[in-house]
């Protein structure tokens, strides 16, 4: 699941113009083959329930068979209802560690008659197309699984192995990931990986023109705490002076007074000094003067007052579920709050854990929901910087790369953790407003999808033809 950046730029610093979306007729023969993609790809009802995340799995399978890929090389790992599916395209060996290309099969939930139109049929309508996971995520699947075809197709030897990994539940549990990450390491094992599930392109509300590109390089994990209160009850008419949901609700408050340490790396700081030249006024002062100084208290209390930055600065931790009481003529037994974290890259869920039950106290044990995942940044290597940012030049010249840590969370956290660095690069340009995933209606610009196809190509073929450094 990805996240993008939200809030108002000055559109005088608007770098370069948006060109119009290729009719059907005029699509290139690789366009042509993306598109074809795309409109099957999304018409599989991946949403958890369904079932068809192992049909997908076939399907770009027999694609993958059908270009030369050798049936060895094609992995598909069956996990209840979903599934997970591995490829690799095979190199001479001289370049080092393979390159790993990520991304999800699975798809939100999305009722029909909830929908404008059918979300699992491709409709190109006013210079978008729409359906389930034209954003999130099957734009990035397709232009992944089309870069793989097209290099086989033009007889392309890269100088070491591509590996393309697509996970079945994303959207849920994560469970393949991390069957994959238990259980068939050897696959998936890579000197860096490239992730279509975080980073984008932001358009301008008002132009459409490209504004920046977000390159993915940390996320914070994502982690849940159950706190119950209990106590003996007893007739409502008969009322003792504790009560569990009182004792709750103070843990509660607690929890909300508290605020945890103001933390960086070096892709917050280069997110703010990039995003501050960028954002007029009060707020862009504070996220320049944050980059520079991240000690500055002052520029840290205006980005903490802001939703979207607060959780670039620090770990949060929040009350979502509320359970309580038996009856409405009964004192409570039991009350309980489900506590939901993001926490910053490299702490520990554990440390995190401590320290809410250091804030309740011991009336209020604290305990964890699962088994929360997590894992460091990664370092801003020169090489991806560099290969990046020339694919996005070649259809955005000038246009700022910016490092971004997404608030949100994605199958990144289990590479990373496993010693893979992993970069966000996205899906494609789009305007905030236009950003309907998880959402009704979704979509993406057309332009963006092929300008997006055309980028995954450029940038797998730069990285694949080059030495590891």
């Amino acid at each position: 699941m990805k996240t993008l950046f939200t809030g108002a730029l000055c559109a005088a610093l608007l770098l370069s113009a948006a060109q119009a979306a290729p009719a059907a007729s005029a699509l290139t023969p690789n366009e042509a083959k993306a598109r074809a993609l795309f409109e099957r790809v999304i018409a599989f009802k991946t949403s958890v329930g369904l079932g068809q995340v192992p049909a997908l799995a076939e399907y770009l399978a027999g694609e993958f068979r059908a270009a030369g890929f050798p049936e060895a090389d094609i992995h598909i790992f069956p996990l209840g209802e979903t599934a997970s599916m591995v490829v690799r395209y095979r190199g001479d060996g001289t370049g080092g560690k393979p390159i790993l290309v990520m991304a999800h099969m699975d798809v939100v939930t999305a009722k029909r008659e909830e929908w404008q139109r059918d979300p699992f049929t491709l409709v190109e309508e006013n210079g978008f197309f729409y359906g389930r996971g034209t954003f999130d995520i099957k734009g990035g699947l397709t232009a992944e699984t089309a870069t793989f075809l097209r290099l086989k197709s033009e007889g392309f030897k890269p100088k070491r192995d591509l590996i393309l990994m697509f996970s079945g539940d994303e959207e849920t549990t994560e469970n393949t990931t991390a069957d994959l990450v238990k259980n068939h390491k050897d696959l998936i094992s890579a000197d860096f990986a490239l992730n279509a599930d975080a980073g984008n392109g932001t358009l301008d509300e008002a132009t459409g023109k490209p504004l920046f590109f977000s390159l993915g390089t940390a996320e914070k994990s994502y982690a849940s705490f159950d706190m119950t209160t209990s106590n003996p009850g007893g007739h409502s008419s008969q009322p003792r002076i504790d009560n569990a949901i009182y004792d709750l609700a103070d843990a509660i408050k607690k929890v909300q007074a508290y605020r945890f340490p103001i933390m960086w790396n070096d892709t917050t700081l280069a997110y703010f000094k990039g995003i501050g030249k960028l954002t007029p006024g009060p707020l862009g002062q504070a996220m320049q003067k944050f980059g520079a100084d991240p000690h500055d208290p002052n520029a840290a209390a205006v980005l903490a007052e802001n939703p979207f930055y607060v959780g670039m600065i620090r770990t949060t931790c929040i009350p979502t579920l509320l359970r309580g009481g038996h009856a409405e003529n009964a004192l409570p037994e039991t009350a309980a709050v489900t506590i939901n974290c993001r926490i910053f890259p490299g702490i520990d869920p554990t440390e995190t854990k401590g320290k809410l039950q250091d804030v309740v106290g011991p009336k209020v044990p604290v305990t964890a929901i699962g088994t929360p995942y997590w894992s460091n940044a990664s370092p801003l290597r020169e090489d991806v910087v560099a290969a990046v940012t020339k694919a996005l030049h070649a259809r955005y010249p000038g246009v700022p790369l910016i490092p971004m840590q997404e608030p949100g969370s994605s199958d990144a956290v289990y590479t990373r953790n496993l010693g893979i660095p992993t970069y966000g690069v996205g899906s494609g340009f789009i305007k905030d407003s236009d950003n309907f995933m998880h959402g009704l209606n979704e979509r993406v610009p057309v332009k963006s999808f092929y300008d997006y196809v055309d980028f995954w190509y450029l940038l797998v073929k730069d990285l694949a033809g080059k030495r590891s450094h």
